[in-house]
Protein backbone atom coordinates (compact mmCIF):
# COMPACT_ATOMS: atom_id res chain seq x y z
CA UNK A 1 0.00 0.00 0.00
CA UNK A 2 1.33 3.40 -0.98
CA UNK A 3 1.14 6.24 1.52
CA UNK A 4 1.89 8.96 -1.04
CA UNK A 5 -1.68 10.19 -0.74
CA UNK A 6 -0.82 11.56 2.71
CA UNK A 7 1.83 13.82 1.18
CA UNK A 8 -0.63 14.86 -1.56
CA UNK A 9 -3.23 15.86 1.03
CA UNK A 10 -0.68 17.77 3.10
CA UNK A 11 0.47 19.74 0.04
CA UNK A 12 -3.10 20.48 -1.04
CA UNK A 13 -4.22 21.68 2.40
CA UNK A 14 -1.15 23.84 2.95
CA UNK A 15 -1.10 25.42 -0.52
CA UNK A 16 -4.84 26.08 -0.65
CA UNK A 17 -4.77 27.78 2.74
CA UNK A 18 -1.73 29.96 1.95
CA UNK A 19 -3.01 31.01 -1.47
CA UNK A 20 -6.52 31.44 -0.05
CA UNK A 21 -5.16 33.92 2.49
CA UNK A 22 -3.25 35.71 -0.29
CA UNK A 23 -6.26 36.04 -2.58
CA UNK A 24 -8.40 37.15 0.38
CA UNK A 25 -6.11 40.14 0.86
CA UNK A 26 -6.99 41.21 -2.70
CA UNK A 27 -10.73 40.92 -1.90
CA UNK A 28 -11.08 37.77 -3.97
CA UNK A 29 -12.83 34.58 -2.81
CA UNK A 30 -10.72 31.89 -1.16
CA UNK A 31 -11.88 29.46 -3.83
CA UNK A 32 -9.66 31.32 -6.32
CA UNK A 33 -6.67 30.59 -4.09
CA UNK A 34 -7.59 26.89 -3.98
CA UNK A 35 -7.86 26.84 -7.79
CA UNK A 36 -4.48 28.49 -8.15
CA UNK A 37 -2.97 25.99 -5.71
CA UNK A 38 -4.13 23.07 -7.83
CA UNK A 39 -3.02 24.84 -10.98
CA UNK A 40 0.50 25.56 -9.66
CA UNK A 41 1.07 22.14 -8.11
CA UNK A 42 -0.61 20.24 -10.94
CA UNK A 43 0.66 19.13 -14.37
CA UNK A 44 0.10 22.63 -15.79
CA UNK A 45 3.04 24.18 -13.87
CA UNK A 46 5.14 22.25 -11.33
CA UNK A 47 3.68 18.78 -11.92
CA UNK A 48 4.01 17.90 -8.24
CA UNK A 49 0.43 16.62 -7.99
CA UNK A 50 -1.60 14.58 -10.44
CA UNK A 51 -5.16 13.33 -10.49
CA UNK A 52 -5.54 9.97 -8.72
CA UNK A 53 -8.51 7.71 -8.03
CA UNK A 54 -8.33 8.60 -4.35
CA UNK A 55 -8.33 12.37 -4.97
CA UNK A 56 -11.16 12.00 -7.51
CA UNK A 57 -13.37 10.11 -5.06
CA UNK A 58 -12.53 12.51 -2.24
CA UNK A 59 -13.36 15.43 -4.55
CA UNK A 60 -16.73 13.87 -5.37
CA UNK A 61 -17.47 13.49 -1.66
CA UNK A 62 -16.36 17.10 -1.24
CA UNK A 63 -18.83 18.46 -3.78
CA UNK A 64 -21.60 16.38 -2.21
CA UNK A 65 -20.89 17.95 1.19
CA UNK A 66 -20.66 21.44 -0.37
CA UNK A 67 -24.12 21.10 -1.92
CA UNK A 68 -25.47 19.48 1.24
CA UNK A 69 -24.35 22.42 3.38
CA UNK A 70 -25.69 24.81 0.72
CA UNK A 71 -29.08 23.13 1.03
CA UNK A 72 -28.94 23.43 4.81
CA UNK A 73 -28.21 27.14 4.41
CA UNK A 74 -31.19 27.71 2.10
CA UNK A 75 -34.17 29.01 4.03
CA UNK A 76 -37.37 28.14 2.13
CA UNK A 77 -39.17 30.97 3.91
CA UNK A 78 -36.64 33.42 2.47
CA UNK A 79 -37.23 31.93 -0.99
CA UNK A 80 -40.96 32.49 -0.63
CA UNK A 81 -40.37 36.02 0.63
CA UNK A 82 -37.90 37.01 -2.08
CA UNK A 83 -40.67 38.84 -3.92
CA UNK A 84 -41.42 39.53 -7.56
CA UNK A 85 -38.21 41.47 -8.21
CA UNK A 86 -35.96 38.73 -6.86
CA UNK A 87 -37.75 36.03 -8.84
CA UNK A 88 -37.79 37.90 -12.16
CA UNK A 89 -34.15 38.95 -11.86
CA UNK A 90 -33.15 35.37 -11.06
CA UNK A 91 -35.29 33.86 -13.83
CA UNK A 92 -33.96 36.20 -16.52
CA UNK A 93 -30.48 35.84 -15.01
CA UNK A 94 -30.62 32.09 -15.63
CA UNK A 95 -32.38 31.97 -19.01
CA UNK A 96 -30.33 34.65 -20.80
CA UNK A 97 -26.88 33.29 -19.78
CA UNK A 98 -27.96 29.77 -20.74
CA UNK A 99 -29.12 30.91 -24.18
CA UNK A 100 -26.11 33.17 -24.76
CA UNK A 101 -23.69 30.52 -23.49
CA UNK A 102 -25.19 27.81 -25.70
CA UNK A 103 -25.24 30.20 -28.66
CA UNK A 104 -21.61 31.15 -28.08
CA UNK A 105 -20.65 27.46 -27.92
CA UNK A 106 -22.44 26.82 -31.22
CA UNK A 107 -20.70 29.82 -32.84
CA UNK A 108 -17.32 28.68 -31.51
CA UNK A 109 -17.93 25.29 -33.05
CA UNK A 110 -18.73 26.83 -36.43
CA UNK A 111 -15.55 28.95 -36.31
CA UNK A 112 -13.48 25.91 -35.40
CA UNK A 113 -12.56 26.83 -31.82
CA UNK A 114 -14.57 23.88 -30.46
CA UNK A 115 -14.26 21.14 -33.07
CA UNK A 116 -16.82 18.34 -32.97
CA UNK A 117 -18.83 20.01 -30.22
CA UNK A 118 -22.40 18.81 -29.75
CA UNK A 119 -25.68 20.50 -28.92
CA UNK A 120 -25.55 18.97 -25.43
CA UNK A 121 -22.05 20.38 -24.84
CA UNK A 122 -23.24 23.84 -25.88
CA UNK A 123 -26.24 23.62 -23.54
CA UNK A 124 -23.97 22.45 -20.71
CA UNK A 125 -21.70 25.43 -21.36
CA UNK A 126 -24.73 27.68 -21.02
CA UNK A 127 -25.65 25.90 -17.76
CA UNK A 128 -22.18 26.69 -16.37
CA UNK A 129 -22.87 30.41 -16.92
CA UNK A 130 -26.19 30.40 -15.03
CA UNK A 131 -24.66 30.23 -11.54
CA UNK A 132 -24.04 33.35 -9.44
CA UNK A 133 -21.74 33.87 -6.46
CA UNK A 134 -22.50 36.97 -4.39
CA UNK A 135 -19.79 36.75 -1.73
CA UNK A 136 -17.66 39.39 -3.49
CA UNK A 137 -20.76 41.44 -4.33
CA UNK A 138 -21.81 41.52 -0.65
CA UNK A 139 -18.39 42.75 0.48
CA UNK A 140 -18.28 45.41 -2.27
CA UNK A 141 -21.82 46.65 -1.54
CA UNK A 142 -20.98 46.85 2.17
CA UNK A 143 -17.91 48.91 1.34
CA UNK A 144 -19.98 51.23 -0.88
CA UNK A 145 -22.80 51.47 1.69
CA UNK A 146 -25.48 50.02 -0.62
CA UNK A 147 -26.02 46.55 0.83
CA UNK A 148 -29.19 47.54 2.72
CA UNK A 149 -30.77 49.38 -0.22
CA UNK A 150 -33.48 48.15 -2.59
CA UNK A 151 -30.84 47.24 -5.19
CA UNK A 152 -28.75 45.32 -2.65
CA UNK A 153 -31.78 43.47 -1.30
CA UNK A 154 -32.87 42.52 -4.83
CA UNK A 155 -29.40 41.16 -5.66
CA UNK A 156 -29.37 38.99 -2.52
CA UNK A 157 -32.89 37.69 -3.14
CA UNK A 158 -32.15 36.94 -6.80
CA UNK A 159 -28.91 35.14 -5.93
CA UNK A 160 -30.81 32.92 -3.50
CA UNK A 161 -33.29 31.85 -6.19
CA UNK A 162 -30.60 31.80 -8.89
CA UNK A 163 -28.76 28.88 -7.29
CA UNK A 164 -31.95 26.80 -7.08
CA UNK A 165 -32.91 27.51 -10.71
CA UNK A 166 -29.36 26.76 -11.83
CA UNK A 167 -29.46 23.38 -10.10
CA UNK A 168 -32.83 22.62 -11.70
CA UNK A 169 -31.25 23.38 -15.09
CA UNK A 170 -28.32 21.12 -14.22
CA UNK A 171 -30.77 18.36 -13.27
CA UNK A 172 -32.45 18.47 -16.68
CA UNK A 173 -29.24 18.75 -18.72
CA UNK A 174 -27.31 16.10 -16.80
CA UNK A 175 -30.29 13.72 -17.00
CA UNK A 176 -30.38 14.15 -20.78
CA UNK A 177 -26.65 13.45 -20.94
CA UNK A 178 -26.84 10.36 -18.74
CA UNK A 179 -28.04 7.66 -21.10
CA UNK A 180 -29.29 9.56 -24.11
CA UNK A 181 -32.96 9.13 -23.13
CA UNK A 182 -35.65 11.16 -24.79
CA UNK A 183 -36.86 14.39 -23.24
CA UNK A 184 -40.16 12.90 -22.03
CA UNK A 185 -38.39 10.03 -20.26
CA UNK A 186 -35.93 12.48 -18.71
CA UNK A 187 -38.76 14.67 -17.41
CA UNK A 188 -40.53 11.56 -16.06
CA UNK A 189 -37.39 10.52 -14.16
CA UNK A 190 -36.96 14.02 -12.76
CA UNK A 191 -40.60 14.13 -11.67
CA UNK A 192 -40.25 10.74 -9.98
CA UNK A 193 -37.09 11.91 -8.24
CA UNK A 194 -38.77 15.02 -6.86
CA UNK A 195 -41.70 12.89 -5.68
CA UNK A 196 -39.21 10.57 -4.00
CA UNK A 197 -37.39 13.58 -2.47
CA UNK A 198 -40.67 14.95 -1.06
CA UNK A 199 -41.48 11.54 0.47
CA UNK A 200 -37.95 11.34 1.91
CA UNK A 201 -38.36 14.87 3.25
CA UNK A 202 -41.56 14.03 5.08
CA UNK A 203 -40.06 10.85 6.52
CA UNK A 204 -36.77 12.55 7.42
CA UNK A 205 -38.40 15.51 9.17
CA UNK A 206 -40.71 13.17 11.12
CA UNK A 207 -37.73 11.03 12.18
CA UNK A 208 -35.72 14.07 13.31
CA UNK A 209 -38.63 15.43 15.32
CA UNK A 210 -39.08 12.06 17.03
CA UNK A 211 -35.38 11.94 17.95
CA UNK A 212 -35.46 15.51 19.23
CA UNK A 213 -38.55 14.86 21.34
CA UNK A 214 -36.98 11.80 22.97
CA UNK A 215 -33.69 13.58 23.58
CA UNK A 216 -35.46 16.53 25.30
CA UNK A 217 -34.09 19.18 22.89
CA UNK A 218 -30.43 18.37 23.61
CA UNK A 219 -27.75 18.90 20.98
CA UNK A 220 -26.47 15.37 20.35
CA UNK A 221 -23.98 13.97 17.87
CA UNK A 222 -26.56 11.55 16.50
CA UNK A 223 -28.22 14.38 14.56
CA UNK A 224 -25.26 15.16 12.25
CA UNK A 225 -24.67 11.41 11.74
CA UNK A 226 -28.26 10.74 10.68
CA UNK A 227 -28.23 13.89 8.53
CA UNK A 228 -25.10 12.72 6.69
CA UNK A 229 -26.64 9.26 6.18
CA UNK A 230 -29.70 10.95 4.63
CA UNK A 231 -27.40 13.04 2.39
CA UNK A 232 -25.48 10.00 1.13
CA UNK A 233 -28.62 7.93 0.57
CA UNK A 234 -30.38 10.66 -1.42
CA UNK A 235 -27.23 11.31 -3.45
CA UNK A 236 -26.92 7.59 -4.22
CA UNK A 237 -30.60 7.14 -5.12
CA UNK A 238 -30.59 10.25 -7.33
CA UNK A 239 -27.66 8.96 -9.37
CA UNK A 240 -28.42 5.24 -9.49
CA UNK A 241 -32.21 5.07 -9.76
CA UNK A 242 -33.31 8.35 -11.35
CA UNK A 243 -30.37 9.40 -13.52
CA UNK A 244 -30.15 12.72 -11.65
CA UNK A 245 -26.81 14.14 -10.50
CA UNK A 246 -25.80 12.98 -7.03
CA UNK A 247 -25.20 16.57 -5.96
CA UNK A 248 -28.91 17.32 -6.58
CA UNK A 249 -29.79 14.55 -4.13
CA UNK A 250 -27.32 16.03 -1.63
CA UNK A 251 -28.86 19.51 -2.04
CA UNK A 252 -32.35 18.05 -1.53
CA UNK A 253 -31.14 16.35 1.67
CA UNK A 254 -29.80 19.71 2.84
CA UNK A 255 -33.21 21.29 2.26
CA UNK A 256 -34.78 18.53 4.36
CA UNK A 257 -32.38 19.16 7.24
CA UNK A 258 -32.98 22.92 6.93
CA UNK A 259 -36.62 22.31 7.84
CA UNK A 260 -35.72 20.65 11.16
CA UNK A 261 -35.20 22.44 14.50
CA UNK A 262 -31.56 21.27 14.64
CA UNK A 263 -30.51 22.65 11.24
CA UNK A 264 -28.07 25.24 12.61
CA UNK A 265 -26.47 22.73 14.99
CA UNK A 266 -26.04 20.12 12.23
CA UNK A 267 -24.62 22.66 9.82
CA UNK A 268 -22.09 23.86 12.39
CA UNK A 269 -20.81 20.29 12.73
CA UNK A 270 -20.30 19.93 8.97
CA UNK A 271 -18.35 23.15 8.49
CA UNK A 272 -15.08 21.79 9.98
CA UNK A 273 -15.29 18.67 7.78
CA UNK A 274 -15.81 20.90 4.76
CA UNK A 275 -13.11 23.53 5.22
CA UNK A 276 -10.54 21.21 6.84
CA UNK A 277 -10.49 18.62 4.07
CA UNK A 278 -13.19 18.20 1.46
CA UNK A 279 -13.59 21.69 0.01
CA UNK A 280 -9.83 22.35 -0.51
CA UNK A 281 -9.40 18.96 -2.18
CA UNK A 282 -12.33 19.56 -4.53
CA UNK A 283 -11.27 23.00 -5.75
CA UNK A 284 -7.59 22.09 -5.92
CA UNK A 285 -8.63 19.05 -7.96
CA UNK A 286 -10.25 21.34 -10.53
CA UNK A 287 -7.02 23.33 -10.77
CA UNK A 288 -5.08 20.09 -11.27
CA UNK A 289 -7.27 19.28 -14.29
CA UNK A 290 -6.38 22.53 -16.08
CA UNK A 291 -3.99 22.00 -18.99
CA UNK A 292 -2.12 25.23 -19.70
CA UNK A 293 0.35 23.71 -22.21
CA UNK A 294 -2.58 23.17 -24.57
CA UNK A 295 -3.68 26.81 -24.28
CA UNK A 296 -3.21 27.86 -27.92
CA UNK A 297 -4.28 31.10 -29.58
CA UNK A 298 -7.80 29.99 -30.42
CA UNK A 299 -8.39 28.72 -26.87
CA UNK A 300 -7.13 32.01 -25.41
CA UNK A 301 -9.53 33.93 -27.66
CA UNK A 302 -12.34 31.55 -26.70
CA UNK A 303 -11.56 31.99 -22.97
CA UNK A 304 -11.58 35.79 -23.14
CA UNK A 305 -14.80 35.87 -25.16
CA UNK A 306 -16.40 33.38 -22.76
CA UNK A 307 -15.52 35.75 -19.92
CA UNK A 308 -17.14 38.62 -21.82
CA UNK A 309 -20.26 36.52 -22.54
CA UNK A 310 -20.44 35.49 -18.87
CA UNK A 311 -20.49 39.10 -17.69
CA UNK A 312 -22.69 40.52 -20.44
CA UNK A 313 -25.27 37.73 -20.15
CA UNK A 314 -25.82 38.47 -16.46
CA UNK A 315 -25.86 42.23 -16.99
CA UNK A 316 -28.40 41.87 -19.81
CA UNK A 317 -30.51 39.11 -18.23
CA UNK A 318 -30.65 40.42 -14.66
CA UNK A 319 -30.91 44.00 -15.92
CA UNK A 320 -33.92 42.97 -18.00
CA UNK A 321 -35.56 41.36 -14.98
CA UNK A 322 -34.93 44.49 -12.93
CA UNK A 323 -36.33 46.68 -15.71
CA UNK A 324 -39.54 44.63 -15.76
CA UNK A 325 -39.88 45.39 -12.03
CA UNK A 326 -39.65 49.17 -12.50
CA UNK A 327 -35.96 49.83 -11.79
CA UNK A 328 -34.36 52.71 -13.70
CA UNK A 329 -31.46 52.14 -16.12
CA UNK A 330 -28.72 52.88 -13.62
CA UNK A 331 -30.24 50.48 -11.10
CA UNK A 332 -30.61 47.78 -13.78
CA UNK A 333 -26.88 48.05 -14.49
CA UNK A 334 -26.12 47.84 -10.78
CA UNK A 335 -28.24 44.70 -10.37
CA UNK A 336 -26.68 43.11 -13.46
CA UNK A 337 -23.14 43.89 -12.35
CA UNK A 338 -23.86 42.56 -8.86
CA UNK A 339 -25.03 39.24 -10.30
CA UNK A 340 -22.10 38.84 -12.73
CA UNK A 341 -19.70 37.09 -10.36
CA UNK A 342 -19.25 33.33 -10.72
CA UNK A 343 -17.91 30.95 -8.12
CA UNK A 344 -18.14 27.47 -6.72
CA UNK A 345 -21.44 26.45 -8.36
CA UNK A 346 -20.08 27.22 -11.85
CA UNK A 347 -17.04 25.07 -11.10
CA UNK A 348 -19.24 22.29 -9.73
CA UNK A 349 -21.38 22.28 -12.88
CA UNK A 350 -18.31 22.29 -15.14
CA UNK A 351 -16.71 19.47 -13.16
CA UNK A 352 -19.94 17.51 -13.45
CA UNK A 353 -19.94 17.96 -17.22
CA UNK A 354 -16.32 16.85 -17.38
CA UNK A 355 -16.96 13.70 -15.33
CA UNK A 356 -19.90 12.80 -17.58
CA UNK A 357 -17.83 13.29 -20.72
CA UNK A 358 -20.08 16.11 -21.96
CA UNK A 359 -17.45 18.85 -21.58
CA UNK A 360 -13.96 18.25 -22.92
CA UNK A 361 -10.85 18.42 -20.73
CA UNK A 362 -9.69 21.55 -22.55
CA UNK A 363 -12.92 23.31 -21.54
CA UNK A 364 -11.86 23.48 -17.89
CA UNK A 365 -9.22 26.12 -18.65
CA UNK A 366 -11.71 28.67 -20.09
CA UNK A 367 -14.12 27.98 -17.22
CA UNK A 368 -11.42 28.61 -14.60
CA UNK A 369 -10.35 31.79 -16.42
CA UNK A 370 -13.99 32.91 -16.47
CA UNK A 371 -14.47 32.31 -12.73
CA UNK A 372 -11.25 34.13 -11.81
CA UNK A 373 -11.95 36.93 -14.29
CA UNK A 374 -15.47 37.49 -12.96
CA UNK A 375 -14.12 37.57 -9.40
CA UNK A 376 -11.64 40.29 -10.38
CA UNK A 377 -13.95 42.37 -12.58
CA UNK A 378 -17.16 42.32 -10.52
CA UNK A 379 -15.96 44.75 -7.79
CA UNK A 380 -14.60 47.08 -10.48
CA UNK A 381 -17.90 47.06 -12.38
CA UNK A 382 -19.91 47.62 -9.21
CA UNK A 383 -17.81 50.60 -8.18
CA UNK A 384 -18.22 52.10 -11.67
CA UNK A 385 -21.98 51.54 -11.60
CA UNK A 386 -22.35 53.17 -8.18
CA UNK A 387 -19.90 55.98 -8.89
CA UNK A 388 -21.48 59.35 -8.13
CA UNK A 389 -24.69 57.75 -6.86
CA UNK A 390 -25.97 58.63 -3.42
CA UNK A 391 -26.99 55.85 -1.09
CA UNK A 392 -30.61 54.88 -1.66
CA UNK A 393 -33.26 54.42 0.98
CA UNK A 394 -32.87 51.30 3.07
CA UNK A 395 -35.22 48.47 2.17
CA UNK A 396 -37.33 47.11 5.02
CA UNK A 397 -36.79 43.52 6.08
CA UNK A 398 -33.90 42.96 3.68
CA UNK A 399 -31.91 39.78 3.29
CA UNK A 400 -28.87 41.85 4.22
CA UNK A 401 -29.99 41.49 7.84
CA UNK A 402 -28.92 37.85 7.59
CA UNK A 403 -25.34 38.84 6.72
CA UNK A 404 -25.27 41.42 9.49
CA UNK A 405 -26.48 38.82 12.01
CA UNK A 406 -23.80 36.37 10.85
CA UNK A 407 -21.11 39.03 11.38
CA UNK A 408 -22.45 39.88 14.84
CA UNK A 409 -22.54 36.21 15.85
CA UNK A 410 -18.95 35.75 14.68
CA UNK A 411 -17.81 38.81 16.65
CA UNK A 412 -19.65 37.61 19.75
CA UNK A 413 -18.09 34.16 19.39
CA UNK A 414 -14.59 35.65 19.11
CA UNK A 415 -15.26 37.86 22.12
CA UNK A 416 -16.48 34.92 24.22
CA UNK A 417 -13.46 32.82 23.24
CA UNK A 418 -11.18 35.74 24.15
CA UNK A 419 -12.79 36.08 27.58
CA UNK A 420 -12.54 32.31 28.12
CA UNK A 421 -8.83 32.28 27.27
CA UNK A 422 -8.24 35.32 29.49
CA UNK A 423 -9.99 33.59 32.39
CA UNK A 424 -7.83 30.47 31.87
CA UNK A 425 -4.70 32.60 31.94
CA UNK A 426 -5.74 34.26 35.20
CA UNK A 427 -6.52 30.90 36.81
CA UNK A 428 -3.13 29.55 35.72
CA UNK A 429 -1.43 32.42 37.57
Amino acid sequence: MSYHYLLDLALILLSTKLLGIATGKFQMPRVVGALLAGLVLGPAVLNVLSETAFLSQLSELGVIVILFTAGMGTDLRELRGAGKAGFLVALCGVMVPMLMGAGFGWLAGKIGWLPNNTLLENVFLGTVLTATSVSITVETLKELGHLDTHVGSTILAAALIDDVLGLVALTVVSSMAGDGSGLLLVLLKITLFFAFAVAAACGGIWLFRQMIARAHQKNLRRYPVFAFVLCLLLAYCAEEFFGVADIIGAFAAGLVVACTPKADYIRSKFEPLSYLLLTPVFFAGIGIKVELPRLNGSLVAFSLLLLAVAILSKVIGCGLGARLCGFDRAECLQVGAGMACRGEVALIVANRGLSMGVLSQAMMTPVVITVVGCAVLTPVLLKLCFSGREKGAAASGTLADRYHRAEQLELMSDEMLGKKNSAKGQNAR
